[in-house]
């Protein structure tokens, strides 16, 4: 009897480690001005296995969650997450950042348009792969506002807003510059965003505000602005989960509250701890901001556990995954 149990053991190794193997594939999708790359995260199964779109959020950052003032790898680690819960993801560089640079390498000519329409790209190639069951979107930051813009086109399994706003991005961009500018300077960041709020741009910027209202960007700030974010959330149709953490020091609650009043149906799940790079983290911001370039700390367990039970609760993923 003895035998025949250890036989058995040893006969259920291969498929426990075969369920267990992640396929790291490149992905790349033709769009209007040239090629997107990506990287696909896939656990290896015979089964076809929901796919989560991730989309980064604002200014030049990468797949990975990266950009010039931040190496935290927080999409990555997102998508390693998500894999060992059974879910595939599809992680990308936006057009004019890294592999991806040469679809835009004029960031004058980029609009919120165009990060939609490759959204939209994205996901019909993952919905036309045999290997997924379902095209999930998950959007962080200012990504959240570009798949509840996509929505409607996707027709997406799931959406899943990730510490989006849930006000006009200009109205959050002040808030997030007050108390951190000395008054001449917020007062001319006030008046410049309010300028671009109206459609009109400015060629003089002080050296210290370039970095925000840079010639170059200001049409893409244009679009930006445009945009309600709880508006483009309500008009969203899918099953819908609102993630917000409470330490997060670029996006608020009431960010949150305000994107579950525009969709009393969807989820919302107020993350203890978690800062805005999905990290356990102490709240205080100078304590915090060390956080936006450690790639080794883990996520916030709870945020790929409430995906997870979404994506369950709606027969997206089966309760055993």
């Amino acid at each position: 009897m003895r035998f025949v149990l250890l036989l058995a053991f040893f006969v259920m190794i291969p498929s426990f480690v075969h369920a267990q193997t992640l396929l790291n594939q490149r992905m790349t999708v033709q769009v209007s001005d040239g090629r997107l790359y990506g990287s696909l995260l896939l656990p290896k199964t015979d089964a076809p296995l929901p796919v989560a779109l991730l989309i980064a959020g604002s200014g030049p950052t990468d797949r990975n969650g990266n950009n010039p003032l931040g190496h935290n790898d927080s999409l990555k680690r997102l998508a390693q997450a998500l894999a060992k819960r059974g879910i595939a993801s599809l992680r990308y560089d936006k057009r004019g950042v890294g592999q991806s640079q040469a679809v835009a390498p004029d960031e004058s000519q980029l609009t919120v348009d165009d990060y939609v329409d490759d959204a939209v790209a994205w996901s019909r190639l993952l919905q036309a792969d045999p290997r997924f069951s379902a095209v999930v979107l998950i959007g962080h930051s200012e990504g959240a506002l570009i798949a509840s813009l996509a929505e409607p086109a996707v027709k997406p399994a799931a959406l899943i807003s990730v510490a989006g706003s849930g006000r006009p991005i200009g109205t959050l961009l002040q808030a997030q510059l007050q108390g951190r500018l000395p008054p001449s300077l917020l007062a001319t960041a006030s008046y410049l965003i309010n300028e671009l709020n109206a459609g009109r741009t400015h060629q003089q910027v002080p050296d210290s505000l370039q970095v925000l209202f840079r010639s170059s960007v200001q049409p893409y700030l244009i679009s930006l602005f445009q945009q309600d974010p709880a508006d483009a959330f309500a008009n969203t149709r899918a099953p819908a989960l609102i993630v917000q953490g409470t330490h997060d020091i670029q996006v608020s609650r009431e960010d949150a509250q305000a994107l579950k009043r525009a969709r009393a149906d969807a989820e919302l799940a107020m993350i203890n701890g978690m800062g805005h790079v999905l990290r356990i983290t102490p709240q205080e911001r100078k304590r915090q901001t060390s956080t936006y370039n450690q790639p080794e700390l883990p996520i916030a367990n709870e945020l790929p556990e409430r995906i997870t039970q979404l994506l369950q609760m709606h027969s997206i993923l089966p309760p055993s995954s």
